[in-house]
Protein backbone atom coordinates (compact mmCIF):
# COMPACT_ATOMS: atom_id res chain seq x y z
CA UNK A 1 0.00 0.00 0.00
CA UNK A 2 1.45 3.70 -0.82
CA UNK A 3 0.22 6.39 1.21
CA UNK A 4 1.06 10.46 0.65
CA UNK A 5 1.73 12.72 2.74
CA UNK A 6 3.88 16.50 2.99
CA UNK A 7 6.20 15.44 5.24
CA UNK A 8 7.26 11.47 6.74
CA UNK A 9 8.75 11.69 10.42
CA UNK A 10 10.36 8.71 11.09
CA UNK A 11 10.47 8.51 15.00
CA UNK A 12 7.85 9.55 17.80
CA UNK A 13 10.58 10.85 20.10
CA UNK A 14 10.21 14.18 21.53
CA UNK A 15 11.96 15.68 18.67
CA UNK A 16 10.03 14.02 16.04
CA UNK A 17 6.99 14.95 17.94
CA UNK A 18 7.82 18.53 18.14
CA UNK A 19 8.77 18.86 14.63
CA UNK A 20 5.44 17.08 13.53
CA UNK A 21 4.06 19.73 15.27
CA UNK A 22 5.51 22.54 13.92
CA UNK A 23 4.76 21.35 10.19
CA UNK A 24 1.03 20.33 11.12
CA UNK A 25 0.67 24.21 12.24
CA UNK A 26 2.24 25.22 8.76
CA UNK A 27 -0.53 23.22 7.44
CA UNK A 28 1.16 20.64 6.24
CA UNK A 29 0.01 16.77 6.07
CA UNK A 30 1.87 15.13 8.74
CA UNK A 31 2.60 11.31 8.89
CA UNK A 32 4.61 10.18 12.09
CA UNK A 33 5.97 6.54 11.62
CA UNK A 34 7.08 4.91 15.26
CA UNK A 35 8.79 1.51 15.17
CA UNK A 36 8.13 0.86 19.21
CA UNK A 37 4.46 0.30 20.32
CA UNK A 38 4.67 3.94 22.11
CA UNK A 39 5.53 6.68 21.24
CA UNK A 40 7.39 9.11 22.93
CA UNK A 41 10.92 7.66 22.63
CA UNK A 42 13.20 7.97 26.10
CA UNK A 43 10.01 10.03 27.35
CA UNK A 44 8.35 7.34 28.79
CA UNK A 45 6.53 6.07 32.40
CA UNK A 46 4.84 2.42 33.34
CA UNK A 47 4.05 0.48 36.28
CA UNK A 48 6.67 -2.11 35.41
CA UNK A 49 8.40 -1.81 38.55
CA UNK A 50 4.95 -2.20 41.02
CA UNK A 51 1.47 -1.71 40.08
CA UNK A 52 1.21 0.67 42.87
CA UNK A 53 4.10 2.52 41.74
CA UNK A 54 4.69 4.95 38.04
CA UNK A 55 8.22 4.92 37.02
CA UNK A 56 9.97 6.93 34.33
CA UNK A 57 11.67 3.97 32.22
CA UNK A 58 14.44 6.57 30.70
CA UNK A 59 13.86 10.44 30.85
CA UNK A 60 12.07 11.83 34.28
CA UNK A 61 13.56 15.83 35.14
CA UNK A 62 13.09 17.92 32.36
CA UNK A 63 14.46 21.45 32.99
CA UNK A 64 15.67 22.02 29.27
CA UNK A 65 11.78 21.13 28.14
CA UNK A 66 10.45 24.25 30.81
CA UNK A 67 13.12 26.63 29.27
CA UNK A 68 12.70 25.25 25.68
CA UNK A 69 11.10 28.13 23.39
CA UNK A 70 10.06 25.32 20.82
CA UNK A 71 7.86 23.02 24.03
CA UNK A 72 6.61 26.48 25.46
CA UNK A 73 5.17 27.62 22.17
CA UNK A 74 3.54 24.64 21.48
CA UNK A 75 0.95 25.19 24.50
CA UNK A 76 0.97 21.53 25.82
CA UNK A 77 -0.63 22.51 29.25
CA UNK A 78 -4.05 22.94 26.73
CA UNK A 79 -3.96 19.10 25.94
CA UNK A 80 -3.24 17.91 29.40
CA UNK A 81 0.55 18.86 30.62
CA UNK A 82 1.03 20.05 33.82
CA UNK A 83 4.68 19.83 35.46
CA UNK A 84 5.12 19.16 39.26
CA UNK A 85 8.18 20.28 41.26
CA UNK A 86 9.83 19.17 44.13
CA UNK A 87 10.78 21.45 47.36
CA UNK A 88 14.35 21.43 46.57
CA UNK A 89 15.73 20.92 42.91
CA UNK A 90 18.76 19.27 43.84
CA UNK A 91 20.37 17.82 46.40
CA UNK A 92 24.82 16.87 46.86
CA UNK A 93 24.87 15.54 50.16
CA UNK A 94 28.75 15.50 51.45
CA UNK A 95 30.10 12.67 54.29
CA UNK A 96 30.58 15.32 57.06
CA UNK A 97 26.96 15.58 57.40
CA UNK A 98 26.27 18.87 54.93
CA UNK A 99 24.54 19.13 51.90
CA UNK A 100 24.87 21.89 49.34
CA UNK A 101 21.06 22.48 47.72
CA UNK A 102 20.24 23.90 44.42
CA UNK A 103 16.72 25.45 44.98
CA UNK A 104 14.47 27.64 43.17
CA UNK A 105 15.28 31.74 43.59
CA UNK A 106 18.84 33.15 43.99
CA UNK A 107 18.05 33.69 47.24
CA UNK A 108 17.04 30.51 48.71
CA UNK A 109 20.36 28.78 47.06
CA UNK A 110 22.70 31.38 48.23
CA UNK A 111 21.16 31.52 52.13
CA UNK A 112 22.02 27.55 52.31
CA UNK A 113 25.89 28.23 50.66
CA UNK A 114 26.25 31.00 53.84
CA UNK A 115 25.11 28.91 56.19
CA UNK A 116 26.60 25.61 55.99
CA UNK A 117 29.39 26.32 53.56
CA UNK A 118 30.88 29.91 53.30
CA UNK A 119 29.87 33.69 53.29
CA UNK A 120 31.93 33.95 50.05
CA UNK A 121 30.28 31.30 48.49
CA UNK A 122 27.03 32.53 48.60
CA UNK A 123 28.40 36.17 47.43
CA UNK A 124 30.25 33.99 44.73
CA UNK A 125 27.15 32.10 43.81
CA UNK A 126 25.05 36.01 43.19
CA UNK A 127 27.24 36.85 41.05
CA UNK A 128 27.09 34.07 38.60
CA UNK A 129 23.37 34.39 39.21
CA UNK A 130 23.48 37.40 38.40
CA UNK A 131 25.57 36.96 34.95
CA UNK A 132 22.73 34.72 33.86
CA UNK A 133 19.51 36.99 34.42
CA UNK A 134 20.94 39.80 32.65
CA UNK A 135 21.57 37.18 29.13
CA UNK A 136 18.16 35.75 30.21
CA UNK A 137 17.21 34.46 27.43
CA UNK A 138 19.70 34.73 24.55
CA UNK A 139 21.65 31.58 26.66
CA UNK A 140 18.87 29.48 25.75
CA UNK A 141 18.19 30.77 22.79
CA UNK A 142 21.46 31.00 21.40
CA UNK A 143 22.11 27.04 22.45
CA UNK A 144 18.61 26.00 20.75
CA UNK A 145 18.58 27.27 17.70
CA UNK A 146 20.83 26.50 14.66
CA UNK A 147 24.46 27.22 14.61
CA UNK A 148 25.50 29.69 14.34
CA UNK A 149 22.90 31.40 16.28
CA UNK A 150 23.06 34.87 14.95
CA UNK A 151 20.35 36.57 16.70
CA UNK A 152 20.78 35.17 19.75
CA UNK A 153 24.52 35.87 19.64
CA UNK A 154 24.26 39.31 18.62
CA UNK A 155 21.91 40.04 21.11
CA UNK A 156 24.47 38.44 24.23
CA UNK A 157 27.36 40.62 22.62
CA UNK A 158 24.76 43.82 22.81
CA UNK A 159 24.36 43.35 26.46
CA UNK A 160 27.97 42.16 27.36
CA UNK A 161 30.12 44.45 24.99
CA UNK A 162 34.01 43.36 24.26
CA UNK A 163 35.18 43.36 27.46
CA UNK A 164 32.65 41.45 29.38
CA UNK A 165 32.02 39.59 26.24
CA UNK A 166 35.17 37.91 26.56
CA UNK A 167 35.24 37.16 29.90
CA UNK A 168 32.15 35.39 29.70
CA UNK A 169 33.76 33.48 26.37
CA UNK A 170 36.39 32.56 28.84
CA UNK A 171 34.36 31.44 31.37
CA UNK A 172 32.44 29.07 28.96
CA UNK A 173 35.19 27.50 27.79
CA UNK A 174 36.38 26.26 31.44
CA UNK A 175 36.29 23.16 32.95
CA UNK A 176 34.08 23.31 35.91
CA UNK A 177 36.99 22.28 38.36
CA UNK A 178 38.51 25.63 37.41
CA UNK A 179 35.40 27.79 37.75
CA UNK A 180 35.13 26.31 41.38
CA UNK A 181 38.69 27.33 42.21
CA UNK A 182 38.53 30.43 40.98
CA UNK A 183 34.98 31.24 42.53
CA UNK A 184 34.60 29.79 45.41
CA UNK A 185 36.85 28.88 48.63
CA UNK A 186 34.56 25.68 50.13
CA UNK A 187 33.13 22.58 48.43
CA UNK A 188 29.62 23.12 48.16
CA UNK A 189 28.67 24.85 45.13
CA UNK A 190 31.46 23.47 43.19
CA UNK A 191 29.94 20.36 43.50
CA UNK A 192 26.43 21.22 42.49
CA UNK A 193 28.23 22.41 39.31
CA UNK A 194 30.58 19.73 38.91
CA UNK A 195 27.36 17.18 39.29
CA UNK A 196 25.68 19.33 37.02
CA UNK A 197 28.37 18.85 34.29
CA UNK A 198 29.02 14.93 34.88
CA UNK A 199 25.03 14.62 33.47
CA UNK A 200 26.89 14.62 29.82
CA UNK A 201 30.11 12.89 29.57
CA UNK A 202 32.13 15.91 30.77
CA UNK A 203 35.32 15.34 32.81
CA UNK A 204 35.24 17.72 35.08
CA UNK A 205 38.72 18.87 34.03
CA UNK A 206 37.35 19.28 30.44
CA UNK A 207 36.15 22.11 28.40
CA UNK A 208 33.46 23.07 28.24
CA UNK A 209 31.78 21.51 31.17
CA UNK A 210 32.06 24.66 33.48
CA UNK A 211 29.35 25.92 30.61
CA UNK A 212 27.43 22.99 31.16
CA UNK A 213 27.16 22.64 34.72
CA UNK A 214 26.23 26.21 35.50
CA UNK A 215 23.45 26.23 32.01
CA UNK A 216 22.28 22.98 34.04
CA UNK A 217 22.16 24.70 37.60
CA UNK A 218 20.74 28.31 36.43
CA UNK A 219 17.60 26.76 34.48
CA UNK A 220 17.34 24.72 37.69
CA UNK A 221 17.26 27.79 39.81
CA UNK A 222 14.94 29.49 37.44
CA UNK A 223 12.85 26.65 36.24
CA UNK A 224 13.16 23.88 38.26
CA UNK A 225 13.81 20.39 37.38
CA UNK A 226 10.33 19.72 37.00
CA UNK A 227 8.63 16.40 35.59
CA UNK A 228 5.52 15.94 34.18
CA UNK A 229 2.49 14.90 36.82
CA UNK A 230 1.64 11.69 36.82
CA UNK A 231 4.57 10.56 34.80
CA UNK A 232 6.99 11.29 32.09
CA UNK A 233 4.54 10.25 29.37
CA UNK A 234 2.68 12.38 30.15
CA UNK A 235 4.47 14.87 28.24
CA UNK A 236 4.62 12.45 25.07
CA UNK A 237 0.84 12.31 25.22
CA UNK A 238 0.07 16.06 25.55
CA UNK A 239 2.50 16.56 22.20
CA UNK A 240 0.46 13.38 20.41
CA UNK A 241 -2.76 14.72 21.40
CA UNK A 242 -1.36 18.13 19.93
CA UNK A 243 -0.53 16.48 16.62
CA UNK A 244 -3.78 14.58 16.13
CA UNK A 245 -5.59 17.42 17.28
CA UNK A 246 -3.73 19.50 13.80
CA UNK A 247 -4.49 16.63 11.77
CA UNK A 248 -1.07 14.75 11.79
CA UNK A 249 -1.13 10.76 12.32
CA UNK A 250 1.28 8.77 14.71
CA UNK A 251 1.33 5.29 13.74
CA UNK A 252 3.10 2.75 16.18
CA UNK A 253 4.69 -0.16 15.81
CA UNK A 254 5.51 0.95 12.08
CA UNK A 255 9.27 0.46 11.92
CA UNK A 256 10.79 2.33 8.29
CA UNK A 257 13.75 0.41 7.17
CA UNK A 258 14.29 2.65 3.97
CA UNK A 259 14.18 5.92 2.76
CA UNK A 260 13.55 6.40 -0.66
CA UNK A 261 16.22 8.21 -2.70
CA UNK A 262 16.30 9.34 -6.13
CA UNK A 263 18.56 11.76 -7.79
CA UNK A 264 19.86 13.01 -4.66
CA UNK A 265 16.24 13.57 -3.14
CA UNK A 266 14.10 11.55 -0.42
CA UNK A 267 11.02 10.80 -2.24
CA UNK A 268 9.38 9.39 1.06
CA UNK A 269 9.99 6.01 2.78
CA UNK A 270 9.27 2.43 3.00
CA UNK A 271 8.21 0.71 5.97
CA UNK A 272 9.05 -3.24 7.06
CA UNK A 273 5.06 -4.51 6.38
CA UNK A 274 6.39 -3.43 2.67
CA UNK A 275 4.64 -0.29 2.42
CA UNK A 276 5.34 2.56 1.07
CA UNK A 277 4.56 6.42 2.09
CA UNK A 278 5.73 8.95 -0.08
CA UNK A 279 7.09 12.68 1.01
CA UNK A 280 5.75 15.40 -1.32
CA UNK A 281 7.82 17.84 0.56
CA UNK A 282 10.08 16.63 3.55
CA UNK A 283 11.36 13.38 5.48
CA UNK A 284 12.49 14.01 9.03
CA UNK A 285 14.53 11.36 10.42
CA UNK A 286 14.48 11.23 14.45
CA UNK A 287 16.69 8.57 15.21
CA UNK A 288 20.54 8.44 15.65
CA UNK A 289 23.29 9.20 13.10
CA UNK A 290 24.43 5.89 12.53
CA UNK A 291 21.45 4.58 11.92
CA UNK A 292 20.46 7.15 9.23
CA UNK A 293 23.49 6.99 7.36
CA UNK A 294 24.84 4.05 6.05
CA UNK A 295 21.41 2.05 7.36
CA UNK A 296 18.19 3.99 6.36
CA UNK A 297 20.02 5.76 3.64
CA UNK A 298 22.18 3.34 1.40
CA UNK A 299 25.83 4.58 1.39
CA UNK A 300 25.60 3.90 -2.49
CA UNK A 301 23.50 7.53 -1.95
CA UNK A 302 26.09 9.19 -0.10
CA UNK A 303 29.15 11.27 -0.63
CA UNK A 304 31.99 8.78 0.15
CA UNK A 305 33.41 11.58 2.78
CA UNK A 306 30.70 10.89 5.23
CA UNK A 307 31.35 7.26 5.49
CA UNK A 308 34.56 7.84 7.14
CA UNK A 309 32.89 10.96 9.23
CA UNK A 310 30.69 8.62 10.55
CA UNK A 311 32.71 5.90 11.13
CA UNK A 312 34.30 8.45 13.81
CA UNK A 313 31.48 9.45 15.35
CA UNK A 314 31.30 9.50 19.17
CA UNK A 315 28.72 7.45 20.96
CA UNK A 316 28.32 8.75 24.82
CA UNK A 317 28.87 6.16 27.47
CA UNK A 318 26.24 3.51 28.42
CA UNK A 319 23.99 3.91 31.42
CA UNK A 320 23.23 1.14 34.06
CA UNK A 321 19.77 2.22 35.74
CA UNK A 322 17.72 1.32 38.64
CA UNK A 323 14.29 1.82 39.10
CA UNK A 324 12.66 1.33 43.03
CA UNK A 325 9.04 0.86 44.62
CA UNK A 326 10.36 2.24 48.34
CA UNK A 327 8.02 1.50 51.52
CA UNK A 328 9.00 5.06 53.07
CA UNK A 329 11.52 7.82 51.87
CA UNK A 330 15.04 7.91 51.19
CA UNK A 331 16.48 7.72 54.91
CA UNK A 332 19.68 10.35 53.84
CA UNK A 333 21.75 11.44 56.64
CA UNK A 334 21.86 15.01 55.50
CA UNK A 335 18.15 15.50 55.93
CA UNK A 336 17.80 18.47 53.21
CA UNK A 337 18.58 15.85 50.58
CA UNK A 338 14.84 14.88 51.56
CA UNK A 339 13.66 17.54 49.78
CA UNK A 340 15.33 17.09 46.42
CA UNK A 341 13.87 15.81 43.31
CA UNK A 342 16.96 14.68 41.97
CA UNK A 343 20.55 14.12 44.42
CA UNK A 344 23.66 13.36 43.47
CA UNK A 345 25.79 10.57 45.52
CA UNK A 346 29.42 11.58 45.09
CA UNK A 347 31.93 11.98 48.05
CA UNK A 348 34.02 14.66 46.69
CA UNK A 349 35.21 16.79 43.74
CA UNK A 350 38.33 13.94 43.47
CA UNK A 351 35.95 10.94 43.25
CA UNK A 352 34.23 12.60 40.18
CA UNK A 353 37.36 13.19 38.26
CA UNK A 354 38.28 9.61 38.80
CA UNK A 355 34.80 8.22 37.96
CA UNK A 356 34.59 10.28 34.58
CA UNK A 357 38.45 9.52 33.89
CA UNK A 358 37.56 5.66 34.70
CA UNK A 359 34.38 5.61 32.64
CA UNK A 360 36.28 7.27 29.42
CA UNK A 361 39.06 4.78 29.82
CA UNK A 362 36.93 1.82 29.88
CA UNK A 363 37.30 0.84 33.71
CA UNK A 364 34.18 -0.11 35.47
CA UNK A 365 35.02 2.45 38.78
CA UNK A 366 35.01 1.07 42.21
CA UNK A 367 32.51 4.28 43.44
CA UNK A 368 30.18 5.37 40.66
CA UNK A 369 28.79 8.95 40.73
CA UNK A 370 25.04 8.24 40.85
CA UNK A 371 22.17 10.45 39.77
CA UNK A 372 18.91 9.68 42.02
CA UNK A 373 15.66 10.44 41.13
CA UNK A 374 12.94 10.80 44.35
CA UNK A 375 9.58 11.21 41.75
CA UNK A 376 7.08 11.06 44.48
CA UNK A 377 8.69 13.81 46.62
CA UNK A 378 8.43 15.74 43.14
CA UNK A 379 4.94 14.53 41.72
CA UNK A 380 2.53 12.38 44.80
CA UNK A 381 0.83 10.81 41.87
CA UNK A 382 3.70 8.86 41.55
CA UNK A 383 2.94 6.23 44.20
CA UNK A 384 1.08 5.94 47.51
CA UNK A 385 1.17 8.34 50.12
CA UNK A 386 4.12 7.52 52.44
CA UNK A 387 6.19 6.10 50.20
CA UNK A 388 8.86 6.78 46.96
CA UNK A 389 9.16 6.07 43.49
CA UNK A 390 12.65 6.07 42.85
CA UNK A 391 15.60 5.41 40.61
CA UNK A 392 18.98 5.95 39.99
CA UNK A 393 21.35 5.71 36.90
CA UNK A 394 25.10 5.82 36.85
CA UNK A 395 27.36 5.39 33.41
CA UNK A 396 29.66 2.58 32.32
CA UNK A 397 31.72 1.94 29.36
CA UNK A 398 30.55 1.35 26.66
CA UNK A 399 33.33 -1.80 26.94
CA UNK A 400 34.27 -2.95 29.89
CA UNK A 401 38.15 -3.61 30.03
CA UNK A 402 38.34 -3.83 33.86
CA UNK A 403 36.49 -3.65 36.95
CA UNK A 404 37.93 -1.72 39.86
CA UNK A 405 35.54 -2.82 42.57
CA UNK A 406 35.15 -6.19 41.64
CA UNK A 407 34.82 -9.06 38.91
CA UNK A 408 32.23 -8.07 36.23
CA UNK A 409 33.03 -7.94 32.65
CA UNK A 410 30.41 -5.61 31.38
CA UNK A 411 28.51 -8.71 29.40
CA UNK A 412 25.79 -7.35 31.70
CA UNK A 413 24.34 -11.36 32.10
CA UNK A 414 22.08 -11.62 34.53
CA UNK A 415 23.95 -12.77 37.86
CA UNK A 416 26.20 -9.49 36.94
CA UNK A 417 23.06 -7.10 36.63
CA UNK A 418 22.01 -8.18 40.05
CA UNK A 419 25.46 -7.87 41.38
CA UNK A 420 26.33 -4.14 40.29
CA UNK A 421 22.61 -3.25 41.32
CA UNK A 422 23.37 -4.93 44.78
CA UNK A 423 26.84 -2.15 44.41
CA UNK A 424 24.83 0.81 43.57
CA UNK A 425 22.24 -0.16 46.34
CA UNK A 426 25.17 0.00 48.96
CA UNK A 427 26.99 2.97 47.42
CA UNK A 428 23.56 4.74 48.30
CA UNK A 429 23.33 3.34 51.72
CA UNK A 430 26.98 5.17 52.78
CA UNK A 431 24.77 8.27 52.45
CA UNK A 432 21.43 6.86 53.37
CA UNK A 433 21.76 4.15 56.07
CA UNK A 434 18.70 1.78 55.77
CA UNK A 435 18.01 2.65 52.21
CA UNK A 436 17.58 -1.48 51.31
CA UNK A 437 15.53 -2.25 54.07
CA UNK A 438 13.49 0.06 52.24
CA UNK A 439 12.94 -2.07 48.85
CA UNK A 440 9.71 -3.48 47.99
CA UNK A 441 10.79 -4.09 44.48
CA UNK A 442 13.22 -3.17 42.02
CA UNK A 443 13.77 -3.24 38.09
CA UNK A 444 17.14 -2.99 36.53
CA UNK A 445 18.27 -1.70 33.35
CA UNK A 446 21.85 -2.84 32.20
CA UNK A 447 22.81 -1.09 28.96
CA UNK A 448 21.78 -4.21 26.38
CA UNK A 449 18.44 -3.98 28.31
CA UNK A 450 18.26 0.18 27.77
CA UNK A 451 18.90 -0.34 24.25
CA UNK A 452 16.43 -3.49 23.66
CA UNK A 453 13.54 -1.26 25.38
CA UNK A 454 14.23 2.35 22.71
CA UNK A 455 17.07 1.12 20.16
CA UNK A 456 18.16 4.41 19.51
CA UNK A 457 19.56 3.92 23.03
CA UNK A 458 22.61 2.37 21.64
CA UNK A 459 24.45 0.61 24.16
CA UNK A 460 22.46 2.73 26.94
CA UNK A 461 23.66 5.68 25.27
CA UNK A 462 21.26 8.26 26.20
CA UNK A 463 22.45 11.71 24.47
CA UNK A 464 22.99 10.51 20.39
CA UNK A 465 26.36 10.99 20.80
CA UNK A 466 29.27 12.58 22.57
CA UNK A 467 28.81 15.83 24.58
CA UNK A 468 32.13 16.11 24.27
CA UNK A 469 33.79 19.25 22.15
CA UNK A 470 34.95 17.24 19.35
CA UNK A 471 31.28 16.73 18.81
CA UNK A 472 29.53 20.17 18.94
CA UNK A 473 28.32 22.55 17.11
CA UNK A 474 29.46 22.52 13.43
CA UNK A 475 31.22 19.33 14.77
CA UNK A 476 27.72 17.46 15.13
CA UNK A 477 27.28 14.83 14.01
CA UNK A 478 30.27 15.17 11.43
CA UNK A 479 32.23 18.00 10.68
CA UNK A 480 30.64 20.56 8.46
CA UNK A 481 26.98 19.95 9.57
CA UNK A 482 25.83 21.63 13.06
CA UNK A 483 22.01 21.91 12.06
CA UNK A 484 19.47 19.51 10.74
CA UNK A 485 20.81 19.22 6.48
CA UNK A 486 21.96 16.25 5.33
CA UNK A 487 23.52 15.65 1.97
CA UNK A 488 19.93 14.49 0.61
CA UNK A 489 17.80 17.06 -0.25
CA UNK A 490 14.51 16.91 1.85
CA UNK A 491 15.93 14.83 4.35
CA UNK A 492 16.84 16.47 7.58
CA UNK A 493 17.50 14.83 10.74
CA UNK A 494 15.75 15.52 13.73
CA UNK A 495 17.49 13.69 16.44
CA UNK A 496 19.90 14.50 19.57
CA UNK A 497 22.51 13.26 16.80
CA UNK A 498 22.30 16.79 15.30
CA UNK A 499 22.70 20.28 16.95
CA UNK A 500 22.56 21.00 19.75
CA UNK A 501 22.22 17.15 21.00
CA UNK A 502 20.72 15.46 24.39
CA UNK A 503 18.23 16.66 26.63
CA UNK A 504 14.17 16.98 26.14
CA UNK A 505 14.46 20.12 24.44
CA UNK A 506 12.36 19.36 21.75
CA UNK A 507 14.98 21.82 19.36
CA UNK A 508 16.47 19.03 17.10
CA UNK A 509 13.50 18.65 16.14
CA UNK A 510 12.17 21.95 15.96
CA UNK A 511 15.45 23.23 13.82
CA UNK A 512 14.60 20.14 10.95
CA UNK A 513 11.14 21.41 10.78
CA UNK A 514 12.28 24.77 10.73
CA UNK A 515 14.98 24.09 8.08
CA UNK A 516 12.30 21.98 5.76
CA UNK A 517 9.79 24.81 6.06
CA UNK A 518 12.49 27.29 4.94
CA UNK A 519 13.69 24.64 1.83
CA UNK A 520 10.11 24.52 1.37
CA UNK A 521 9.66 28.54 0.80
CA UNK A 522 12.79 29.10 -1.18
CA UNK A 523 11.79 26.32 -3.72
CA UNK A 524 8.09 28.08 -3.87
CA UNK A 525 9.84 31.22 -4.41
CA UNK A 526 12.20 30.22 -7.30
CA UNK A 527 8.93 28.99 -8.76
CA UNK A 528 7.09 31.98 -8.53
CA UNK A 529 10.05 34.58 -8.82
CA UNK A 530 9.73 36.21 -5.32
CA UNK A 531 12.53 36.46 -2.92
CA UNK A 532 13.27 33.69 -0.57
CA UNK A 533 13.85 33.67 3.00
CA UNK A 534 17.21 33.29 4.81
CA UNK A 535 18.15 29.02 5.63
CA UNK A 536 18.77 30.69 9.32
CA UNK A 537 15.34 32.22 9.99
CA UNK A 538 12.92 31.12 11.86
CA UNK A 539 9.54 29.71 10.53
CA UNK A 540 7.19 31.54 12.47
CA UNK A 541 9.49 34.99 11.56
CA UNK A 542 8.82 33.46 7.72
CA UNK A 543 5.19 34.55 7.03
Amino acid sequence: MTRDADAVVIGAGPNGLVAANILADRGWRVEVLEARTVPGGAVHSDRGVHPDFVSDTFSSFHPLAAASPAIGALGLHEFGLRWSHAPAVLAHPLPDGRCAVLRRGVDATAMGLATDFAASDADAWRRLSALWERLDPHVVNALLTPFPPIRSGLALAGRLGVADGLRFARMMALPVRRLGEEEFSDVGATMVLAGCALHADLLPEAAPSAAFGWLLAMLGQQHGWPAPVGGAGALADALVRRLTAKGGIVRCGTRVTTVVVRAGTALGVRTADGDAVRARRAVLADVPAPTLYGGLVSWDDLPTRLRDDVRRFTWDPGTFKVDWALNGPIPWTAPEAAEAGTVHVAADLAELSDYAMQVGSGRLPAHAFLLLGQMTTTDPTRSPAGTQSAWAYTHVPRRVTEDLGGRLTGRWNPSETEEYADRLERRIETFAPGFRARIKARRILSPPALEAANESLDGGALNGGSAALHQQLVFRPVPGTGGARTPIRRLYLASSSAHPGGGVHGACGANAARAALNTDRRALARILGRPSVRADEPAEKAR
